[in-house]
């Protein structure tokens, strides 16, 4: 899988500001592109100019059409292109740390009115204000300009983005998502793993997911869950394969593909292994099982 952020910032042909963590980018997907695996460390935002793209997330799909945009969380998707016309979004990665700072200096001014519980899903919609719709069309402008902005202008335009959300009574949820940070230094494990164990990402990758060095991870990984995480990725991977075995009709080479298995070989081992049995005798059987017995 790609990691977007690394992508975007390592590669020169991206239209970007880079400012330390900050990273902006007017984003163009190629049209020959189909299907593109992601992953980032970093929460991000989209703002889609034009074209539609669907997000594919391990708790739900969503779609995003021009005028749009979407918060996602740290974490996997799969990105899915449609062919019907050019894609362009504006893209804005977001770091914690940013974000808590934004939130405890404006903590006194921010409204203490209960706010709904941030939800769990991989994502956002951001309801459209008037101050967003400003703030992006400034943003495409200096896309399109000549000239770089500097780099003090740059964080105050994402600082503006942050605070239009935190006080817009258009995005409560979001709004609750960003205040969360100002009680945590961290993002809570069990959230990140149980929305992206079932993806092809290393104990590095989940470790950066996390904001955790490896070792920390691991040592975290065990006091919470009492096993490493190794043995816990492999658990949860073939239990889901079990459930898709069991509820669908995808194929044994989907099913390793949607579980977040490197190659078949390996899935079957495991598999079987675990359960006693290869993944087409237990589709078999489960087959068998469910059906009506005759009177």
């Amino acid at each position: 899988m790609v990691n977007l952020y690394e992508d975007i910032r390592t590669k020169k042909h991206y239209n970007k500001f880079e400012i330390g963590g900050l990273l902006f980018a007017e984003y163009t997907c190629p049209i020959e592109t189909k299907s593109l695996g992601i992953w980032t460390h970093t929460d991000y935002l989209v703002h889609v100019v034009s074209g539609k793209k669907t997000w594919h997330t391990a708790n739900g799909s969503w779609i995003a059409e021009a005028g749009q945009t979407l918060f996602f969380k740290k974490g996997a998707a799969f990105v899915e292109q449609f062919f019907d016309a050019e894609f362009c979004l504006l893209l804005f990665f977001i770091p914690d740390d940013f974000v808590r700072d934004i939130v405890k200096e404006f903590a006194g001014e921010l409204s203490r009115s209960s706010l709904p519980v941030h939800p769990q899903e991989s994502a956002i919609r951001v309801n459209p204000d008037a101050a967003l719709s400003i703030y992006f069309q400034s943003m495409l402008a200096y896309f399109s300009g000549v000239e770089k902005p500097s780099e003090t202008l740059l964080k105050l335009k994402l600082k503006e983005l942050i605070v239009s959300i935190l006080v817009s009574r258009s995005n409560p949820a979001l709004s609750s998502y960003f205040r969360s940070f100002a009680s945590s230094d961290a993002p809570a494990l069990s959230e990140i793993m149980e929305a992206n164990f079932r993806y092809n990402l290393s104990l590095e990758n989940f470790a950066e997911l996390c904001h955790r060095s490896l070792s920390s991870f691991k040592r975290d990984f065990v006091k919470h869950y009492q096993e490493s995480p190794g043995k816990w990725l492999q658990k949860k991977r073939l239990e889901y394969a079990a459930m898709l075995l069991r509820s669908g009709d995808l194929s044994i080479s989907q099913i390793v593909f949607e579980s977040g298995f490197k190659d078949l070989s390996h899935f079957c081992r495991a598999f079987k292994d675990k359960f006693g049995v290869s993944p087409t005798q237990f589709r078999a059987k489960s087959v068998a099982e469910s059906e009506p017995v005759k009177q």
